[in-house]
């Protein structure tokens, strides 16, 4: 069966953490990135042109809060889903969005893994609204445990810092196929070498990078990084 493309609009006003979600939706078969905005006036422009599926929408934006656009009538209208993703932990936002029907929840800094589980579990979702026409209690139990599944709980995520982590992942993105070592990070990003470990590691129990060690002839073998293949 030929599956029809999710289109997504990204709503986020941070270039690099945008062109990192960029990335991950257009290495997905299933999703079609059919544009980025920077600004709510943007998003509510682009909401009525592109009229996407999926919108990963950040919350602080240079003019108001995404949180808003949830509860918009042009993405009611639209019928159109919403993974809100956002440095906000208060308890108002958080319960706003529930209440308004966001399909997730994600807080900065974001998990590469996180969000690309959340992707997968939407596409499953939209995929199940088309074929199940009528529900019965198992189908909809079905739907439900897709929006609310359980993860294991993350604590790599502790202590890393949003920009610092857009930072380094950008090194990696800019040159896929490449394999760096803690001191040439350091060098290309200016972070201390202690910082540099930290975000490292971080970003290899997400799924964004991969170890690889390097053997010389002298010496102890070096810590490689690089990105994970497409």
């Amino acid at each position: 069966m030929q599956h029809e493309l999710i289109d997504v609009l990204i709503v986020e006003d941070e270039h690099a953490l945008a062109q990192l979600h960029a990335e991950l939706i257009g290495k997905h078969p299933r999703l079609r990135l059919v544009g980025i905005a920077s600004s709510l006036a943007d998003a509510k422009i682009m909401l009525d042109s592109m009229q996407p599926q999926l919108v990963l929408l950040d919350n602080y934006l240079p003019d108001g809060k995404g949180i808003t656009l949830i509860s918009d009538t042009q993405i009611i209208r639209a019928n159109c889903s919403v993974i809100f993703i956002t440095a906000a932990s208060d308890m108002d936002t958080c319960s706003q969005a529930i209440r308004n029907g966001a399909f997730d929840y994600i807080l900065k800094p974001v998990s590469w893994k996180r969000l690309s589980q959340s992707l997968e579990r939407f596409v499953q979702f939209a995929d199940q609204q088309r074929v199940w026409k009528i529900v019965d209690q198992q189908n909809v139990d079905s739907l439900y445990q897709l929006q609310a599944k359980n993860y294991r709980q993350d604590n790599g995520s502790k202590g890393i810092e949003e920009n610092t982590l857009a930072l380094v992942q950008k090194l990696f993105a800019d040159a896929a196929e490449r394999c760096f070592s803690v001191d040439e990070v350091v060098s290309e990003t200016g972070l201390s070498k202690t910082t540099t470990r930290r975000y490292l590691e971080h970003c290899v129990e997400a799924g964004f990078l991969v170890v690889e060690m390097q053997y010389g002839k002298i010496g102890h073998p070096r810590r490689m990084y690089r990105r994970v293949a497409a």
